[in-house]
């Protein structure tokens, strides 16, 4: 019988909570009201999902938006707090902590405004016909939404451009090497024949399950949408960008030039890492894992007996044109057969593997100049498109063949799409950990499983190994020049050399590369911080059991319970060591005893 009950308010919303109420299904109703929101509030994210309820909207991203979705989020973490995690099993209590934690990064990240900051060279308002290729387009429902987000970018320009020009004027502004990479972005969208605009793409090859008249229909309407709407507000956008907001970007590059920038940037740390190593820690890390990994790539120069100097090695692999496909064609087979000679070998080294399949696309033309060699696209929720492993084809001559294994491995399989596939498959597991992360566990992962290559049987030929300390020799780098240039005042070109020394990748990865670090800061710290976390728990538990470790077992626990903050999954693999050496024991006992 309830005696009492509290009244609290949430938004100016009145919601009554009994004095006795179940833990339990309060936090799962919390957790219900969430997601329900999160789709609610982020349509593109819910059709990616495969819920299609929000097929025709976009994220609202005006000013007074933003803000309101600050306080629900606030009023989120409220609800949450009201119950005791301590009634909760086991289990919901990881899922309390884990949810607590990713309510107050965000609410903590929010005083940074980076919101005003809303593009970059790696997409943005720009590129909006991009969402296009993670959507379901496959009747004529699908299409007529889509349209309907079409018709919707003149405001989705608008409020981008309020947002941008808060920024300017607060001072919250990008660099400007990096906005310099944009006309020509824009640009893309402004043509003459709506046949060539990047927006027609999605109409040009349309399901043979769509009547003609529907085709033709559709793209009719299409046609008159990108001439009519598309097109001049994208002009607008080219003015105002290459006017007003190009010429009043900063000339510096690190994030600690921003207002509060080094708090943003000591923030961004301990968000991508999920540790609380300093960012001068971080970079004492960087150089001492360069040093290291260097001597292990003099060991492979040696064996070569290469007759020149480290810097002579890395330039023979940069400009020998044996070490390049000479067309784009070339290049996405020699991707797609090396993706075809891993999936067999999984086997080897896990016991269970996802059921969801992956592809293989080319980056987009548009974006391929500016982006990085490869990224990963996870599959739909509810199993209408499979996870993508986009691979860029732009300049096949400065894409090497002895990088293509190891980059393999990291995004498709048994990198992410191994990983995202099988958290994703976990039944018991609340949406709000099915369907997102932590960086320093997924892209931690996609680094720790470049090394299970040599188990599987790739990197065979020395230039292969090689690559494959290049790629780990990348991530080293990472932590010292993202920590350079955000925390230590590094220069761009500082950055670059210093990049350039250590490893073999081409020119123009290198500066994409370092662009991609100046726009995203902190994210590409967490690769290595995860990564050597993973290698120390394997090392850990192979002293342990010896001849008894079980690598498909060890690999299964790891991701069993999907992408967990380094702590967590510290104390998660070591409940797993000791209940295996306690099944050691208790089998040597049975031995002896028989």
């Amino acid at each position: 019988m309830l005696k009492s009950a509290f009244v609290f308010v949430f938004s100016s919303v009145f919601i009554a909570l009994p004095a006795f109420a179940d833990p339990a299904g309060d936090f799962g109703t919390l957790l219900d009201d969430h997601w329900e929101w999160q789709m609610r509030e982020n349509p593109v994210r819910a059709s990616r999902m495969g819920d299609r309820r929000y097929n025709d909207q976009w994220t609202d991203m005006s000013l007074d938006a933003i803000e309101q979705r600050q306080e629900e989020q606030r009023d989120f973490l409220r609800r949450l707090r009201i119950i005791d995690s301590a009634q909760l099993s086991d289990a919901d209590q990881l899922n309390y902590d884990l949810f607590r934690r990713s309510l107050q990064n965000s609410i903590d990240g929010h005083q940074f405004k980076s919101f005003l900051m809303p593009m970059s060279q790696r997409g943005g308002i720009q590129s909006l016909e991009s969402t296009a290729e993670t959507l379901r387009l496959s009747n004529v429902r699908d299409y007529e939404d889509w349209l309907a987000r079409m018709a919707q970018i003149e405001t989705r320009i608008e409020q981008t451009m309020a947002l941008m020009e808060e920024g300017r004027e607060s001072g919250y502004m990008p660099p400007r090497i990096l906005m310099e990479r944009i006309p020509d972005q824009i640009s893309s969208q402004l043509v003459e024949d709506p046949e060539m605009s990047p927006f027609f793409k999605a109409f040009a090859e349309m399901p043979d399950t769509i009547v003609e008249a529907d085709r033709d229909r559709l793209r009719q309407l299409a046609k008159e949408l990108i001439d009519e709407s598309v097109v001049p507000a994208y002009r607008e956008f080219s003015d105002y960008f290459n006017e007003t907001y190009l010429p009043a970007s900063r000339d510096t590059i690190g994030a600690s030039s921003l207002p509060n920038g080094e708090a943003f940037y000591e923030y961004r740390t301990r968000l991508y890492t999920t540790t609380r190593m300093t960012p001068d820690e971080i970079h004492r890390l960087g150089l001492n894992e360069v040093k290291r990994i260097r001597d292990e790539m003099q060991l492979v120069i040696d064996e070569l007996e290469f007759a020149g100097s480290f810097d002579d090695f890395l330039n023979f692999l940069r400009t020998d044109p044996q070490f390049y496909y000479d067309t784009p064609e070339e290049l996405f087979e020699g991707y797609l057969a090396i993706s075809k000679r891993i999936d067999p070998e999984l086997v080897k080294v896990f016991g269970k593997l996802p059921r969801m399949p992956y592809g293989l696309r080319p980056i987009p033309d548009n974006i391929a100049p500016d982006t990085t060699t490869a990224y990963y696209s996870g599959p739909a929720a509810d199993g209408s498109r499979p996870g993508y492993y986009y691979v860029n084809l732009y300049r096949p001559e400065v894409r090497p063949k002895y990088e293509m294994e190891v980059l393999s491995i990291h995004e498709a399989v048994p990198g992410h799409h191994l990983q995202i596939a099988l958290q994703m498959e976990l039944e018991e597991m609340p949406n709000f950990r099915k369907y997102s992360g932590f960086t320093a566990f997924t892209e931690g992962w996609g680094l720790y499983s470049e090394s299970l290559g040599y188990e599987m049987g790739f990197y065979k030929d020395p230039y292969s190994r090689f690559g494959a300390l290049t790629y780990d020799m990348w991530r080293a780098v990472r932590l010292v020049v993202d920590t350079g240039m955000h925390y230590k005042g590094w220069t761009r070109q500082q950055a670059i050399d210093f990049f350039t020394d250590n490893a073999a990748k081409t020119e123009a990865d290198i500066i994409n590369e370092i662009d991609r670090y100046i726009s995203w800061p902190g994210q590409a710290l967490a690769y290595k911080i995860g990564q050597l976390k993973m290698l120390e728990l394997r090392r850990k538990a192979e002293q342990a059991l010896g001849d008894d470790f079980d690598i498909k077992a060890f690999h299964d626990e790891l991701l069993g319970g999907g992408a967990l903050p380094m702590e967590i999954l510290e104390t998660r693999m070591n409940r797993w060591l000791t209940e295996q050496l306690r099944q050691k024991a208790a089998a040597a006992r049975e031995a002896t005893a028989s």
